[in-house]
């Protein structure tokens, strides 16, 4: 009997190398990269598979050795672009932190004396956080079932079914059959994302690390280190239930290596979106203080993550911190650019990213616009994602229905973009002005311990009681 191989994907040095040359020319080194590229390819090495986490077969022993080989000189060249990675932080901008009060709640925030503290309702701050929770469960289930079908796929699928604009759950209910066998359904998501199948809120990546998070608050308190989600993920999380920079990540754990060497040692997917889906939680428990929920960001992405991918982690802590005590978009966006460094990319995509959709009246013109600049990043990158999740939460207004189809009909990272759109803005509007077309079962299925089953009201709960103290 012949084995039958086991592809893992994400961690391949054969399939690595195609992805470093890649961020090679993102990040400026395209020049001095240029005679490794060509080593590579002379030897028969291909380039990073598009959507796929692995190639289709095993490289020769040959081969992958010549793939260590390059993937350790590519790492010695740095960067010119001026984007550290940290520890740095932004000075004070004059964002308010809220203290609460009110019989039985938590004790208030502690003005740390780098804003104005202003005062805030505990019961409309709870009902505020129910919304983020409850907004990122729905704009993550809307994006599942068409996670990795591109942006054209996604609008045949929604204007054969009668829902375009997008303005419901996804179904195959009187989907033509050749539109279905062009534009398949993502497999795992099917069985449980779409209108006639959805029964409570299915388990996914973008729903456990926020769990995770929580967790991490919960057993190491508000002065966590990077060791310590290090730790968390060795304890709770199946290594097959992390994807790209986090399973390398994980893999350099278990190679004995010390973060944040954990982010760089032969990880090309260190500016890819990742660490900005495990954010939510750090702003959530930082209302009104997106200074401190960057930082607490900062903390977590770093074990995977460097630059413009701990950026995007930031950026949303700090948007969700301001989503819970905001008026507007236009400040919850503010305060996501306000701890991201001026001159980075990843800036400059979401600055340009808002002007478009300050200026646009049509969605699908400021889609195109974002694909004019970033088509050529990978579908789960950073940046573009980030620059469409302030698109869709400017041009939406705060309407949840517009916001979370914007984002899930750009067509990249659809069930990540959607569940991190749905956060801010369900904190924006809290859980009663949440449409009644998006209510899910109060039920949350999770394979990490003790969340199985868990409903969103208990979460809230569990998130006050980590919010910070006097």
């Amino acid at each position: 009997m012949t084995d039958r191989l086991v592809r893992l994907t994400w961690v391949q040095p054969e399939d690595l190398v195609g992805h470093e040359l890649r961020q090679a020319a993102e990040d400026g080194r395209s020049a001095e990269v240029a005679g490794i590229a060509a080593r590579w390819h002379s030897a028969g090495g291909h380039d990073a598979p598009p959507r796929a986490g692995a190639s289709p077969g095993p490289a020769t022993p040959e081969l992958r050795r010549l793939a260590g080989e390059l993937l350790d000189e590519l790492a010695a060249i740095p960067s010119p672009l001026p984007e550290p990675s940290g520890p740095f932080f932004p000075e004070p901008s004059g964002f308010p932190v809220v203290p609460l009060s009110a019989p039985g709640a938590p004790s208030p925030v502690a003005a740390t004396g780098r804003s104005t503290p202003v005062t805030a309702d505990v019961g409309g701050l709870s009902e505020r956080l129910l919304g983020a929770w409850l907004g990122r469960a729905a704009g993550c289930v809307l994006g599942k079932p068409v996670e990795k079908i591109p942006r054209e796929g996604i609008r045949e699928i929604a204007e054969a079914t009668g829902n375009w604009p997008i303005r419901g759950w996804f179904t195959a209910v009187g989907l033509p059959d050749d539109v279905a066998a062009h534009w398949p359904w993502n497999r795992r998501s099917a069985v449980n994302s779409l209108a006639e199948n959805i029964d409570g809120v299915p388990e996914d990546d973008d729903l456990n690390f926020p769990l995770l998070a929580l967790s991490l608050l919960e057993r190491f308190g508000r002065d966590f280190t990077t060791a310590d989600v290090a730790a968390m993920w060795l304890d709770e999380l199946p290594a097959g239930r992390v994807f790209t920079a986090e399973r390398v990540a994980y893999r350099n754990l278990l190679d004995g290596v010390e973060p944040p060497g954990t982010a760089t040692w032969r990880n090309p997917f260190r500016e890819w979106i990742g660490a900005l889906i495990r954010a939510d939680v750090y702003g959530w428990v930082n209302p009104g203080d997106p200074r401190t929920a960057a930082e607490f960001a900062w903390r977590d992405a770093r074990l995977s993550h460097t630059a413009n991918g701990i950026y995007g982690a930031m950026m949303v802590a700090a948007m969700c911190a301001s989503s819970l005590v905001a008026s507007s978009v236009e400040e919850v966006v503010a305060a996501g650019l306000s701890v991201v460094p001026a001159g980075s990319r990843l800036a400059r995509a979401v600055r340009d990213a808002v002007a478009d959709a300050e200026s646009e009246p049509d969605f699908e013109r400021v889609v195109d616009r974002l694909y004019e600049r970033h088509g050529g990043l990978h579908w789960v990158h950073t940046i573009n994602n980030a620059a469409l999740v302030a698109a869709a939460l400017t041009h939406g207004r705060g309407d949840f229905t517009a916001s979370i189809a914007g984002a899930v009909a750009g067509g990249w990272d659809t069930d990540s973009a959607g569940a991190t759109v749905g956060s801010i803005a369900g904190g924006l509007l809290g859980a009663s002005r949440i449409p009644a077309e998006w209510a899910l079962e109060n039920r949350l299925a999770s394979s990490l311990r003790g969340f199985d089953g868990i409903g969103f009201d208990e979460l809230t709960r569990r998130t006050l009681a980590v919010w910070p103290s006097r």
